[in-house]
């Protein structure tokens, strides 16, 4: 009786470590996607910044004025 408990505990344990595994690289990967999100967004907003740059320097008007901090 003592055997089979032990093996289940060792069979429980090993069945949460494949879960847990499971989970980590589930989440790893998704870390990965929203860092690549993250970088295609930060590329857009420099490009559209560049652009509007660009259009007010073509207008004649200078960027605009920051807001203040609060």
């Amino acid at each position: 009786m003592k055997n089979i408990l032990i093996i289940a505990s060792l069979v429980l344990a090993l069945g949460l470590i494949g879960f847990l595994y499971q989970q980590l690289s589930a989440a790893e990967t998704a870390l990965e996607v929203a860092n690549k999100r993250f970088a295609d967004c930060e590329q857009v907003t420099f490009q559209l910044q560049n652009q509007l740059a660009q259009e007010q320097k073509k207008a004649g008007t200078g960027p605009a004025p920051m807001p203040e901090p609060k």
